[in-house]
């Protein structure tokens, strides 16, 4: 999987679960100030995405999580692990 499909199921994701509009999910977009996640979203978050990656997530990675950007950038590194 690639780093644009990974951004494109997160972001189908954000639309679909949390109803932020598409148009606001951008990589630069910052999870908090422009997207409205906080923390119990953001763990909710983190749970849903456990479907796009093959392993477990460790929810600890995610602390310097701060853009649409980092996130995919972190999920990347479980999908390069897999194969």
């Amino acid at each position: 999987m690639t780093k644009d499909e990974l951004f494109g199921k997160v972001k189908d994701l954000l639309v679909s679960e949390f109803e932020i509009e598409e148009s606001k999910i951008t990589p630069e977009a910052n999870l908090g100030d422009d997207l409205d996640l906080d923390s119990i979203d953001f763990i909710d978050l983190v749970v849903k995405m456990k479907d796009f990656v093959p392993g477990k997530i460790n929810p600890d990675i995610f602390k310097t999580v701060k853009t649409m950007q980092d996130v995919v950038d972190v999920l990347y590194t479980y999908v390069e692990g897999a194969n």
